[in-house]
């Protein structure tokens, strides 16, 4: 089952279940039990304390389902993809406030964390907005939350590469060392596995041309600079190119104006900063 940019649910729910289990680990939430009576009812607003844009409000209901079962009312939600506006809630509860706090961190966690890699690949889909290119992620994930992360970056209106170690292939520079060559890595993949995407890596223009003669369908260009990624485009004969390494906002657009197809940056995911999100009782 899917939700959202196809959010896949039975990930959500073990990514869910693992994080209220180490947050319950040790025995029910106490300071809640201590202060909170177990009749009390309440209003609880998740609210931007920032700008940018909301990813994760499904995962942060879930935590809500997992806690609260049936037992809350949604009053309002916004909707992933949309612009976080700051004091604007995004998403408004009623129900039990025992229930609430305890699934309040866990909730923010993921929308948070979320929402601040939709942010960051928003920032850089609007660094090169009409260049053609796209900016896509990596599997430089956090553990255990890389379909979440991937959904993320489709949200903030970027691609994903591949989503693990089988359903696509990169030959990068430690299996050319292997194989011995560009060349012999590709013959060994086409013959191992014929019905998976190929891509190459490259670190220069010669093992370029190699690749391109040996009928790569995407070259990933190493560390190259927008004029190496340029020469490259006009030496590639309309293969589709990659930039990757090196790469950072400020230069994004010098690059996805070479005409490569892609760029390739890892910190959509290993290193977005949290959008500020708070969850408040009324």
């Amino acid at each position: 089952m899917t939700l959202g940019f196809d959010l896949d649910l039975d990930d959500v729910r073990r990514v869910v279940d693992l994080a209220l289990a180490e947050d319950l680990r040790y025995g029910p939430d106490a300071t809640t039990a201590a202060t909170v009576p177990a009749d009390a009812v309440a209003v609880a607003e998740i609210t931007p304390r920032a700008s940018g844009v909301l990813a994760g409000l499904p995962a942060a209901r879930a935590v809500f389902d997992a806690v609260l079962g049936g037992e809350y009312e949604v009053l309002s939600e916004r909707r992933d993809g949309e612009r976080a506006v700051p004091g604007e809630p995004a998403l408004v509860l009623r129900g039990p406030v025992r229930g609430l706090l305890t699934a309040e961190r866990t909730a923010l966690n993921l929308v948070c964390h979320l929402s601040g890699v939709a942010t960051a690949t928003s920032a850089w889909v609007e660094a090169i907005a009409g260049t053609g290119a796209q900016v896509r992620d990596s599997r430089k994930t956090l553990p255990g939350l890389r379909l979440l992360e991937k959904y993320a970056v489709r949200c903030g209106g970027g691609a994903n590469h591949r989503m693990g170690l089988g359903d696509a292939v990169l030959i990068k520079d430690n299996h050319v060392l292997a194989a011995g060559s560009v060349r012999a890595a590709m013959a060994a993949v086409r013959a191992h596995a014929p019905h998976l995407p190929c891509e190459v890596e490259v670190d220069g223009l010669d093992q370029l041309d190699e690749a391109v003669a040996e009928g790569a369908e995407l070259v990933l260009l190493d560390n190259f600079t927008p004029e190496q990624c340029a020469e490259a485009v006009r030496r590639a004969g309309g293969v589709p190119l990659e930039a990757s390494g090196g790469l950072t906002l400020p230069v994004a657009r010098a690059y996805a104006e070479t005409g490569v197809r892609y760029l390739a940056v890892g910190g959509l995911t290993h290193s977005a900063p949290a959008l500020d999100l708070g969850l408040d009782l009324r």
